[in-house]
């Protein structure tokens, strides 16, 4: 942490879901993380892109890099 209480980039490590064990570069220790994954479109209109959308919750418990962020199964 810098002395004027700003979080520089920090390593983390995703667990759980789709992105399981995936490390990622934050900066200032973001409560929740969402990370987005292509969905196969059958029939798409014009500039149509579908995405799947997981959410990642920092676990407040870690507070040495790697930070830890939990897939959370519930959030939309």
């Amino acid at each position: 942490m810098a002395g004027d209480g700003v979080w520089g980039p920090e390593t983390a490590v995703l667990a759980g879901g789709p992105a399981d064990g995936v490390r990622i570069k934050v900066a200032g220790r973001p409560a929740v993380v969402q990370v987005t994954r292509p969905c196969v479109v059958e029939h798409a209109a014009d500039d149509v892109r579908v995405d799947a959308l997981y959410v990642y919750r920092r676990d407040i418990r870690v507070e040495d890099e790697p930070l830890r962020y939990g897939f959370d199964p519930v959030s939309p």
